[in-house]
């Protein structure tokens, strides 16, 4: 069973191709679901805190193996942590233009639609999108049409 890690900023389709994915019976975790991070406030981070993964809840789905390959969406700094359990670290990436078009037109998720929140997207952008960039196996051209993307994951995911 592969492990495959899809990161990458807001925008770029990750819940997107995690859902098609699921459609297609393959595992998924989104870990902006409920359960899967917690809140960590701090001065540091721009916007008073961050989402983290649940390190333990994390490492127990990693150590899980139901024969079935697995996709995992997240975009969290402690995701480092866990990269070499993985079998391939995706970042999705795609020009600032169109991320920002996605966000503006997606009715199932509300982030990114105040203008502040606007801002720390292409703060990350600047900031954390080289460094996942650095660590990722692959990346992939998610400006593209879903369907050619999801077909580039299983193609990964099968070595």
């Amino acid at each position: 069973m592969a492990k495959v890690l899809v990161t990458g900023m807001s925008g770029t389709g990750k819940s997107s191709a995690l859902a098609e994915l699921d459609r297609m019976g393959y595992r998924v975790v989104d870990t902006d679901d409920p359960g899967w991070a917690d809140w960590v406030s701090s001065a540091e981070e721009v916007g008073g805190g961050e989402w983290l993964w649940i390190e333990d809840r994390m490492a127990e789905l990693l150590r899980l193996d139901d024969r079935r390959t697995l996709f995992v969406q997240g975009c969290v700094r402690n995701q480092v942590k866990f990269y070499a359990r993985f079998d391939a670290v995706v970042l999705l990436s795609a020009p600032v233009e169109v991320i920002l078009d996605r966000i503006e037109a997606r009715e199932t998720n509300d982030y990114g639609k105040a203008s502040a929140e606007r801002e720390l997207i292409l703060h990350h952008v600047a900031t954390v999108e080289p460094r996942l960039r650095a660590g990722c196996t692959h990346e992939l051209d998610a400006s593209r049409p879903l369907d050619e993307v999801v077909a580039d994951l299983i193609a990964i995911s099968e070595g």
